[in-house]
């Protein structure tokens, strides 16, 4: 950095030490232990036991905690790099980091569709009799009634796939230099992922199953409950971008920024397709459908 004149003098971004991947690491490490726990509170001994089951979900606040305070100062830290260090050669190392992470996401939901097919597609394979005797040889398990999908889900849908659009209008604003249109279309894709999640909210709230009931249960709420903190993750990052958008921060050549976040949200939008069509549709296959 050539301070005398404010400017790199090469251009690579050489990052300065930063204390925030470490301490993302340790809040996810937190996260994914109280996850664990919340899910099966026994599993380090009885005294913990009884600790966890106390607490209840409140055990991952704490790894909620330290990911949300990484999230606000790791990008606070990234946004003030943007406007000097993200030259052309920086950003094609962003973006390939990008595809990079989302190929890594694609994965994390393959292991979750696996686990889905595995039980769907051999419900009652005499192979494997335990399976048979917990299912009943039938997918869904007998006793089991279903999100109708064509109810909530399917509004869900609509409502992603609308965001879709408004997000690549705002990128579009933003390639023409149009402020004012990339404003307007982050404040609706970020409305419309709110509405979202609050219908997902509203929608578990009233299911008609719980996570610990059998394995079609807690396959769904796995999925689509990983899909939907995807779904908040990527409501803050527009919103982040929202605000950036409005401080004017986008230029048409330099806004990779919000490239990485339409980016991610496509990505949403195209693994809800998958769960509307596998899990809510094809997976209910002829069980019962509930009465909201």
């Amino acid at each position: 950095m050539n301070m005398a004149e404010g400017t790199p003098k090469h251009p690579y971004h050489l990052v300065d030490p930063s204390p925030w991947p470490a301490l993302g690491a340790i809040g996810a490490l937190l996260l994914a232990l109280g996850a664990a726990l919340g899910m099966h509170p026994g599993m380090f001994g009885k005294d913990i036991e009884s600790v966890a089951k106390a607490v209840s979900w409140w055990v991952v606040a704490p790894g909620f905690a330290i990911i949300f305070a990484v999230m606000w100062w790791w990008w606070r830290d990234v946004i003030v790099e943007s406007r000097t260090y993200h030259t052309p050669v920086v950003q094609l190392g962003l973006r390939y980091g990008m595809i990079l992470f989302i190929a890594s996401e694609v994965l994390f939901f393959a292991a979750f569709f696996w686990a889905f097919f595995d039980s769907a597609l051999y419900p009652g394979s005499p192979e494997m009799p335990v399976r048979a005797e917990a299912t009943g040889g039938v997918w869904p398990p007998k006793g089991t009634s279903i999100i109708a999908p064509f109810d909530l889900p399917l509004m869900n849908t609509l409502i992603l796939l609308l965001s879709g659009t408004t997000v690549t209008w705002a990128h579009h604003a933003i390639v023409e230099g149009n402020q004012r249109d990339a404003v307007r279309g982050l404040l609706l894709t970020v409305a419309l992922g709110v509405c979202f999640t609050g219908i997902q909210l509203y929608e578990y709230l009233h299911a008609p199953f719980g996570f610990r009931e059998n394995i079609y249960s807690s396959t769904f709420f796995m999925a689509t409950g990983f899909h939907g903190f995807h779904v908040f993750v990527g409501t803050t990052f527009l919103l982040v971008c929202l605000f950036r958008a409005q401080a004017g921060q986008f230029k048409p050549k330099q806004h990779f920024g919000f490239e990485a976040a339409a980016w991610y949200w496509h990505f949403v939008d195209v693994v809800w397709l998958f769960l509307f069509f596998c899990i809510y549709w094809w997976g209910a296959g002829n069980a019962p459908i509930a009465l909201h």
